[in-house]
């Protein structure tokens, strides 16, 4: 099942600061997504969309994810995150996905489909 959560402002400064999310996010469960972008994005909106379905249907069932979203346009410090992802990440694409397994960085990704999302926690769950 994937449970959603807003990103904090406080653990964005963080991985600025730091270069890498905070551990209780990181670690937030055995599965985490965090999903950085844009809230006018329209691969966003799709996304959002497959989420939603997800959730309220408590899909997957055999696997929990927790997944924080950090729509950072809407945030004080738009400009400055910003160019921390691009630069820091290496990534100027919305959105943008980061997979963490145990709190260890599985991979990373832009847009993807439900399938293409979930298969990141099940292949790691296989190598693991």
């Amino acid at each position: 099942m994937i449970t959603r959560t807003q990103l904090t402002d406080e653990q964005a400064r963080y991985a600025m600061e730091h270069g890498e999310f905070p551990e209780d996010v990181r670690k937030a469960d055995t599965n985490v997504a965090i999903v950085l972008t844009q809230g006018w994005c329209p691969q966003w909106t799709s996304m959002n969309v497959w989420l939603k379905f997800m959730q309220k249907s408590r899909r997957p069932k055999k696997l929990d994810i927790t997944m924080f979203e950090y729509i950072y346009d809407k945030s004080e410090f738009f400009g400055e995150f910003m160019h921390f992802k691009e630069s820091h990440f290496g990534n100027d694409q919305v959105p943008y996905i980061r997979y963490y397994k145990d709190g260890s960085l599985v991979g990373d990704s832009n847009y993807v489909t439900s399938r293409d999302f979930l298969s990141y926690f099940e292949e790691a769950s296989v190598a693991g």
